[in-house]
């Protein structure tokens, strides 16, 4: 039962970094800046509602079969879940605050998107590591 929490969780959260990746970060480059700002506001208040509890999860879960499974993939998974927290607080939060604050340009909001790929990457690896070697 557990297990299948943890795969629906890496799940939820691959899906929703691709919805990000090709939808949500590209569709910033067509707002007015003055708009942009003001939907950014409630964007990052929206998203992170979803996203801090599906992050957390998936942290807890990972550490927790860290400890009860000691095979490679589970340490790998782990690794990569805490680049993508990383990632995320020493890159993304940055950016995000860049334009709540409308200190951005394009470039910035381009550089949002370009550097997504990476947990774009990171969480399908997440997600396919867990379907292929999880569910043993």
């Amino acid at each position: 039962m557990i297990a299948t929490c943890n795969l629906l969780v890496d799940f939820g959260l691959v899906i929703l970094i691709w919805i990000v990746q090709l939808i949500f970060y590209p569709s910033f480059l067509y707002y007015s800046k003055d708009y942009l700002v003001i939907w950014h506001k409630k964007y990052t208040k929206l998203i992170a509602v979803i996203v801090g509890p599906l992050m957390t999860i998936q942290l807890i879960f990972s550490i927790y079969f860290s400890f009860i499974n000691t095979e490679i993939y589970q340490l790998a998974k782990l690794i990569a879940i805490i680049t993508v927290w990383l990632i995320t607080m020493l890159i993304f939060v940055p950016l995000h605050q860049r334009i709540t604050t409308n200190n951005f340009t394009d470039s910035t909001l381009l550089s949002l998107s370009n550097k997504n790929w990476s947990r774009t990457i990171l969480w399908t690896g997440i997600f396919v590591t867990e379907f292929i070697f999880g569910q043993n």
